[in-house]
């Protein structure tokens, strides 16, 4: 079984936004691209490089992918 990606992207939550763990530990809860990219980045500690939202080797999508983003 392949190693798993270290970032998850939960499903979308009824209030609103989507739960983002890094390595096991709640990152936060983004509410779109914008504000997930800015919790990888620090999560990550990669300030400066651009992040793939589609990289699989880094991020699992669950529960819809990087266009699925319920309504505030």
């Amino acid at each position: 079984m392949p190693p798993h990606p270290p970032v998850i992207v939960h499903p979308p939550s009824p209030g609103g936004g989507r739960r983002v763990t890094i390595n096991g530990r709640i990152a936060g809860l983004a509410h779109g691209r914008g504000e997930l990219a800015e919790l990888l980045r620090r999560g990550l500690g990669s300030r400066d490089e651009v992040i793939d939202l589609l990289d699989g080797d880094l991020i699992e999508w669950r529960g819809g992918g990087v266009d699925d983003w319920p309504p505030p």
